[in-house]
């Protein structure tokens, strides 16, 4: 059941909705929050009912961590750090299994000639993100940032649909204290409206774009990379580059706005990551809380930047390529990670060779420069992102190795490029992407301005009600768009 189904739409979200108002009002906020938990998880087992053992098993073990780690003594330090150690290692090992069993198999039996026996699993559908997100909650019920005693309330906190299964990853303080207010159970225009509109635009970005670029990609990283022209290889990755951009903005988007209509705010996710001067910039960007997750509980426990540059660098290196293999059981995303590790390697030492050079003189040409510079740096980093999203999407390290060559490599192969009209819409996407306002500076800081302008409160009314109605006939024609063309996952939903 995905968020561009009719059947998500039509029937699970709006009986969602009105029930969850509904028994607030009628039987009070506890019934709500437990109606809301219980269909969260009926949305997770509509892909793969026979998981729903697995989440709920995984929800009461860590539970019982949480509220073991709440309860003891701030004296029992030593009892506390073995508590969490076993908890977060009970997560891992659970994730290891589902994810990288058959991976690690397969990579033994390739370096040894073992000819282990594979093992017969279905990765369970986001098992990475409520992994993590219960993770970060138990470290932070170590370091007593969190006190969550009600067990449905942190069922909730795991399973609310919006972020399940493809993030964000939330720390608890960021969503369940929104549940905690009577507002919250309470109906509002306003919310209805400013989530709608992220929707739309969630949704015209997964189906209109992300959609439409998949099937070219699909072609070219499918194909032979010794046939493949130097336009056509470009065409290929400049298509997935499009396509996982607007697919995760698309869905990043499309939570923030079902939340909203439950009248809780999610935290952005995905912020113009192809805007970015630097990789620094770019993953402050692009999986925004990921990224957090991954400097908190990764890069910082190993040291961070507190045991010198050449610890930094080994930190930074180390905390991508597992953020890689995160993504996937794939030695391609390893090398994908190991690229970004580099490059943020690079960026780092760049920024502190700059540290001591001398300051530009300001002025209008030096202005002029700084833009061309500006520009020149956004190139660049996009040029970076590219080669490393051709080993994210490509089926082995060395068809993604034939296909940059082939990126490179002109008067070889035998496929010709694409045409005029495709590049046009391919450079289109680039430039809706690169000089276009994003999603929350379009509504949140345009659309809610208006709104809050407008001096008669039946005037905003009469406007958030007309959005409301306009986004219902948008979705639903995007919803049958999306389903003439067979629906697609989300890319994140693999991972």
């Amino acid at each position: 059941m995905l968020f561009t189904s009719g059947q998500f739409l039509f029937a699970f979200l709006p009986i969602a909705l009105a029930v969850f108002f509904l028994t607030a009002r009628v039987a009070g906020p506890r019934v709500a929050a437990a109606w809301l938990a219980l269909a969260s998880v009926y949305f997770y087992g509509s892909w793969r009912p026979e998981y729903i053992a697995l989440l709920l098993a995984s929800i009461a073990v860590n539970y019982l961590f949480g509220y073991l780690l709440q309860t003891l003594p701030a004296e029992h330090r030593s009892r506390r750090k073995a508590l969490l150690a076993a908890a977060i290692a009970a997560n891992l090992i659970t994730l290891s299994y589902y994810k990288y069993a058959n991976f690690l198999a397969g990579s033994v039996d390739a370096l040894l000639d073992t000819h282990l026996a594979t093992f017969d699993i279905v990765l369970p559908i986001g098992i990475s993100f409520f992994t993590f997100t219960q993770i970060a909650y138990l470290v932070d019920s170590y370091a007593g940032k969190v006190l969550e005693r009600n067990p449905i309330h942190y069922a909730l906190f795991v399973t609310y649909f919006p972020h399940l299964i493809s993030g964000p990853v939330l720390h608890h303080a960021e969503m369940m204290p929104q549940f905690g207010r009577l507002k919250t159970y309470v109906p509002e225009l306003k919310n209805l409206a400013l989530g709608m509109a992220f929707v739309v635009l969630g949704m015209t970005k997964k189906v209109l774009i992300a959609d439409s670029a998949a099937p070219v990609a699909n072609e070219v990283f499918g194909t032979d990379p010794g046939l493949l022209s130097m336009a056509t290889a470009w065409r290929g990755t400049l298509a997935y580059t499009l396509q996982i951009y607007f697919d995760f903005s698309g869905y990043s988007d499309m939570a923030v706005g079902l939340s909203l209509l439950f009248g809780v705010r999610l935290p952005y996710n995905f912020n113009s990551p192809y805007k970015a001067r630097n990789i620094i910039d770019f993953w402050r960007r692009w999986h925004i809380t990921l990224s957090r997750f991954l400097r908190d509980y990764l890069y910082v426990p190993l040291g961070g930047n507190r045991l010198g540059s050449g610890r930094r660098y080994a930190n930074l290196v180390i905390t991508m390529l597992l953020g890689g293999l995160w993504h996937g059981a794939s030695w391609t995303f390893v090398v994908w990670g190991g690229l970004h590790g580099v490059y943020l390697m690079i960026n780092h030492g760049w920024r502190h060779l700059r540290e001591g050079m001398p300051r530009e003189d300001v002025g209008a040409a030096a202005s002029g420069l700084s833009k061309v510079r500006a520009a020149a740096s956004t190139l660049l980093t996009l040029g970076a992102v590219i080669i490393a999203w051709t080993f994210f999407r490509a089926d082995s390290v060395s068809r993604a190795v034939h296909l940059i060559r082939a990126m490179f490599t002109p008067g070889v192969g035998t496929l010709s490029g694409a045409n005029a009209v495709e590049f046009a819409w391919i450079l289109a996407g680039f430039g809706v992407a690169l000089f276009f306002r994003n999603s929350q500076e379009l509504i949140d800081g345009s659309v809610d301005r208006a709104l809050v302008r407008m001096s008669s409160q039946s005037g905003r009314d009469v406007v958030m009600g007309a959005a409301i109605g306009a986004s219902l006939v948008i979705v639903t024609m995007l919803a049958f768009i999306s389903a003439s063309r067979g629906v697609t996952e989300f890319i994140y939903f693999n991972f």
